[in-house]
């Protein structure tokens, strides 16, 4: 009489999701038993603040993906512990005859596979990654060369020409969930027993799991078609507000690029097109993972950045006198968000106003950032700093007036965030330290005071910047 199969493990980790999913389709197709399993990693948690809406992110939306495989008579395992160990623990203890998960390009993901790899053979047990966070990944799409294209324009013309039906097509899980190990439900840890308390998540309206994925593109998509003209202003709602889904993986990168690309309007591709630079820093990172501690470009390595940490603290606090540079720290401060034209409005401001290395920067953003996405956050640093591949030349500096007259004409973003200019209209509100007085004592404003005066002076650091880069 044969023995049954021995179980797959699915491990979970930025594909939060149970649909369209090639580690989960490969295993529920291969004619074992599949159990999904889930590691609050001690390895990242140790080193997060004990109030982080990330942690409480996941934690939500592990607990839906639990509750819904329940309802089909399977069970989500989750674990708390380091992954090196918990993966390897309990394949042994399930009598586990592979392990398959989702792939991760990130330097420190890759190791800790690696590792677990190891592990898992001495064991006698298979570890088997698949393709599912891009489209296109590591090295497959190379210059003619066989080269890494450092160049968006060249790499995303490649891109789409390498795109096929079958490269969108969706991994098929739901049909074969009778595959699913049949175990009793086991409860999971709290929050509170992960060591983190509760944040204002709800409060914010960020509503985790594929459902809230759902909901929010569900709104997107009746907002698709005027993307093109609304995505740069932050007090519109143009964006997809899809970020932190994407980071974890509670929807398919498939299908927001099918969507994308059936769409055939303005709008709808230039989301497509955003959606390919985010591909493009993925294996900008995978062909460079140096570039995690080091600039793009060797010769801007060491700039000799003042690096005043009076400056550097009244930017993080927004503090700085210019008001859309403020209300887009304190958006990200208050929410664990920020507009993506604010992220390159506060880059080019702390490195080239400021004149502070775009690390220091872009270690703020990855501690706060609910979205933190290592790729896109360094690259989009490295271009903001003019350091990285297809940057924004080092001579090509943002004028913070300017972006905000431009992109905050009527001042609702400042007066959203920065409530002290709240009585003070555009145009006084782009550059109050240039109103008339009589305009700032009606608004109740008072340079020194209530309002910060400017710490710098633009036109004075755009100098020292451009001296700064041609020095190197």
């Amino acid at each position: 009489m044969s023995s049954a199969p021995s179980p797959i493990l699915v491990w979970l980790r930025r594909d939060l999701r149970l649909d369209d999913s090639a580690a989960l389709a490969r295993a529920l197709a291969s004619g074992h038993p599949v159990l999904p399993v889930f590691v609050f990693d001690t390895d990242i948690l140790n080193l997060l603040p004990r109030a982080d809406r990330r942690v409480e992110f996941i934690h939500a939306t592990v607990a839906a993906l639990k509750a819904d495989l329940n309802a089909f008579g399977g069970d989500l395992l989750v674990r708390h512990g380091s992954a090196l160990d918990e993966i390897p623990r309990l394949a042994a203890e399930l009598g586990a005859s592979e392990v398959f998960a989702n792939r991760d390009y990130e330097p420190s993901a890759i190791a800790r596979d690696r590792h677990v790899e190891n592990r898992l053979a001495a064991i006698g047990v298979g570890f088997r990654t698949f393709k599912d966070q891009v489209v296109f990944e590591r090295d497959e799409i190379t210059t003619a060369a066989g080269g890494m294209y450092s160049v968006f324009t060249p790499y995303s013309r490649a891109w789409r020409r390498a795109l096929t039906a079958e490269a969108l097509k969706p991994h098929l899980t739901r049909p074969l969930f009778a595959a699913l190990a049949e175990r009793p439900p086991k409860p999971m840890p709290s929050l509170t027993e992960l060591g983190f308390a509760p944040t204002d998540l709800a409060t914010l309206g960020i509503a985790p799991g594929p459902a809230g994925a759902e909901a929010l593109f569900g709104d997107f998509l009746g907002r698709i078609d005027a993307y093109g003209e609304t995505r740069d202003f932050p007090a519109v709602k143009g964006v997809s507000y899809l970020s932190v889904h994407l980071r974890f993986g509670t929807i398919s990168i498939r299908r927001l690029m099918t969507h994308a690309l059936g769409r055939r309007s303005e709008g709808a591709e230039k989301w497509l097109a955003e959606l390919i630079w985010r591909e493009f820093y993925s294996q900008i990172l995978w062909h460079r993972p140096d570039v995690v501690a080091h600039a793009f470009k060797p010769e801007y390595d060491d700039l000799d950045f003042t690096n005043d940490e009076t400056l550097f603290r009244a930017w993080v606090e927004g503090r700085t006198g210019y008001p859309i540079v403020d209300a887009a720290m304190r958006q990200l401060n208050t929410t664990g968000y920020m507009h993506n034209r604010l992220r390159m409005i506060t880059a080019s401001f702390l490195v080239k106003d400021l004149l502070v290395d775009w690390r220091w920067g872009e270690k703020l953003f990855a501690e706060r950032l609910i979205d933190f996405d290592l790729a896109s956050n360094n690259g989009g640093w490295q271009w903001a700093a003019s350091t990285g591949c297809d940057a924004q030349p080092y001579f090509r500096i943002f004028n913070p007036v300017a972006q905000s007259q431009k992109f905050d004409p009527d001042g609702g973003f400042i007066h959203r965030f920065v409530p002290e200019l709240a009585g003070l209209a555009a145009p006084a509100i782009h550059a109050p330290w240039l109103a008339r007085p009589l305009e700032l004592a009606a608004a109740g404003v008072r340079l020194g005071e209530t309002y910060s005066h400017p710490i710098v002076d633009h036109a004075i650091q755009r100098d020292r910047a451009l001296a700064l880069y041609k020095r190197a």
